[in-house]
């Protein structure tokens, strides 16, 4: 069966960000943010125990260190850097988890690395590294360094699809600094056929082919719970 899942738990501080209790009740899994694009110590326990309360599975949701830029702007780090990076936020969500007798479900990458991940095999691998010691499933893009990467490490992978982001011709995800309301009946046609024919239409009118366990939406589209609730409707219905 695929899941829907949903990056949330992004507020800072006196900054409140996404829907996450209206969205929530939608989704199966939550990719709680872990620190470093965004969230506080404070917003991860809320947030975890929020998911916990309604029964859904919880993944770390690790970033570039870049909370200024919310994650999406390019930086260089070195392998080990980044597979310490990443063991350090995954670490800290797995603290809240264990506090609330949860287990950690997957990892999901945020951002610009997630992007930088899918063609940089280097980047890929010690994300992956990063994952292992957890023995959970990456999130990621079939087809990718993300998926060859976990494949050489043995680390298991589960593909991913975007409800409410558009694709290149190349296959890249297009992701804008901020998200204008999603057009519902378009997202919900573009998943059915992804799910009926295994294959998402580009920008320019390419027909991709995409596989995938797991379909991504995002907290931050002003019409977000909408989503939720339309996507999981689809879902429901395949």
């Amino acid at each position: 069966m695929v899941s829907l899942n949903c990056d949330m738990g992004e507020s800072f501080g006196q900054w409140r960000f996404g829907d996450d209790e209206g969205i929530l009740p939608f989704v199966d899994c939550a990719n709680i943010a872990c620190g470093f694009h965004a969230s506080d110590p404070a917003t991860m326990a809320k947030t975890v125990r929020l998911a916990v309360d309604l029964k859904k599975k919880i993944g770390a949701h690790p970033s570039l260190p870049d909370r200024e830029g919310f994650g999406r702007r390019e930086m260089h780090l070195t392998s080990d850097e980044l597979t310490a990076a990443f063991i350090y936020q995954i670490g800290a969500l797995h603290g809240f988890l264990l506090k609330e007798g949860a287990s950690l479900s997957h990892v999901k990458p945020h951002g610009i690395i997630y992007g930088m991940a899918a063609r940089d095999m280097t980047i890929a691998l010690a994300i992956a590294a990063a994952v292992k010691p957890f023995g959970v499933p990456l999130f990621g893009m079939v087809g990718t360094c993300h998926e060859d990467a976990a494949r050489q490490l043995d680390v298991p992978f589960i593909g991913e699809f975007f409800g409410d982001l558009s694709y290149s011709p190349e296959g890249k995800l297009i992701i804008p600094r901020t998200h204008a309301p999603v057009d519902l009946d378009r997202a919900a046609s573009r998943l059915s056929r992804a799910l009926d024919d295994g294959v998402v239409e580009a920008t320019d009118g390419t027909i991709l082919p995409v596989s995938f366990g797991t379909v991504c939406i995002h907290s931050d589209p002003p019409n977000a719970r909408a989503v939720a609730e339309r996507l999981r409707a689809v879902l429901n219905q395949a």
